[in-house]
Parts: structure tokens; sequence; C-alpha cells
């Protein structure tokens, strides 16, 4: 929930029309391509909680079984395994497969600091397992957090030639393993890499005024699942009906609250 200055697109709003999105391509392999403006649900504060009226979960995959992806499933929903792609976290049961060298500063969130996203060689298998971990559990997609690291100040000398080869490794060991898999913020690089990813998951475009930029995944018939933190729904809830996102207000801690809009 890393933040940058603002990006303020206004001709972007022009290439949405309201209530008109595009039907997608279905994706070579068949995976799951969710569609603009399908509702969801995000809970990553311990096991999941299957009472939102929704067709879509996305959950923590350590903290979550194949038992409650499976429970999801007869309920008729789409499971999206999350899993951080970006930081190294002292709590997760893999923390010593990563090498200290490629953990860099703290991040601000308690137990996180950044990884060495250069170091692909590295960090390829380890996150290769942790996908094959959500494979296991029946997930149906991934969202891999922290997908901006060279935004921020990590430690280490990223540029964006890192950060795109970075996240289109991520994004073709998901659809190795038949999984979708979203873009996770990172806005800046949305029209570079809308192609390569299957939806988009965003935090707070529209207390900075960003909502825009996520055009092109409506555009291309990808959703965009959308969170606000600060914003009452009534601030935000109209725009993103006209951009076709999937919106909702969230608690920070991502317990399961929402307030949809």
């Amino acid at each position: 929930m890393n933040r940058v200055g603002p990006l303020l697109v206004v001709a972007a709003v022009l290439l949405v029309v309201a209530g008109c999105t595009p039907s997608p391509v279905p994706p070579p392999s068949g995976r799951w391509l969710p569609r603009p403006g399908v509702a969801w649900q995000w809970q990553l504060d311990g096991r999941v909680d299957p009472r939102a009226e929704v067709p879509v979960y996305d959950i923590d995959g350590f903290e979550n079984g194949e038992a409650e992806v499976a429970r999801l499933h007869r309920d008729g929903r789409k499971v999206i395994c999350y899993i951080n792609a970006g930081a190294w976290e002292d709590f997760r049961p893999d923390k010593d497969a990563f090498p200290a060298a490629v953990r860099g500063r703290a991040n601000g969130w308690d137990g996180e600091r950044w990884l060495d996203i250069r170091r692909l060689d590295v960090l390829r298998p380890l996150m290769e397992r942790r996908f094959d971990m959500c494979r296991a559990k029946g997930f149906d997609a991934v969202e891999p957090d922290l997908l901006d690291g060279y935004l921020n100040d990590t430690g280490f000398p990223l540029r964006t030639e890192h950060q795109l080869a970075y996240n289109r490794m991520i994004a073709r060991i998901a659809h190795e393993r038949g999984l979708s898999v979203g873009l996770k913020n990172d806005l800046p690089q949305i029209r570079a890499l809308v192609d390569d990813f299957d939806f988009a998951v965003n935090e707070e475009c529209a207390q900075y005024r960003e909502c825009a930029l996520l055009t092109p995944f409506v555009e291309a018939g990808k959703a965009v699942f959308h969170v606000e933190y600060a914003l009452t729904a009534k601030e935000f809830c109209p725009e993103s009906r006209r951009l076709g996102l999937s919106s909702m207000r969230k608690n920070l801690r991502l317990d399961p609250w929402r307030q949809p809009c």
C-alpha cells in the first residue's frame, strides 16, 4: 500500500463509455478472465469468512487451505490467492529460503523488507514454489503484491526495466500453471503490462485521482478490483461506475467488512 505522487490523466476518461465494455478475447489456455464490474471480496485478515454474496474472493494463500478454497468453489465463487511477490516477510513459513542478500529496506509493514527484484535467478524458484502452493490448493488466480518496488526506497537501485522484467516473469509463472494473475498497483506501467496480466488490483486510485489510468484493463475486457480506505462510497462510487471498476470500501486491515459500490 505504498504511495507515489498523484498521476493526473484526465484525457483517459474519455476513452471509457459508461456502461459499455468490450468483449474480451479468451486467454489461449482457457484460464479464468474476470470481466469488468464483477463484484468481489478481499479478506487478508485470517481465515476466510465465506458469507459475502459475491462471485470472487481474494484471500491469503498461506492462511487458507484447500478446504477453504473448495468451500468457496462449492458456493460458485472464483478464488484469488494473495501472495507477496515484492517483499520478504518474516512471518511466512518459507522465510529462510530468501537469502539475506535479496532483502532490502523495511517497507513500512511489520516484518517486511523489499526484495531485490533484479535477482531473477534467486527469486524465480521461490515464487514458483509459492505459485505451486496456490495451484495445489485449487486457487483460480494469483494476486502478487508489491509489484512496484522501483517506485520506492528499497535499498536497491531498481529501474523501470527491472520492474517490467520481474512483473512479466511473475505473469509467466502464473500462466505456466494455468492460473490467472493480477497486476497490483504499478500504475505507470499499465499500458506496457496490460497484455501480460488478466486483471488489475488497485488501492486508493480515487484518493489520489488516478483511476483513469486503469482504463486499459477495462478496454481489454479485464476486471479492475479496486478498494478505497479513507474516502466514503459516495465520494468514489460514481466515478468507479463510470469507469467500469469493481470498487468497494474496506478497512485497512482487510477484515471481512466491505461496503461495495
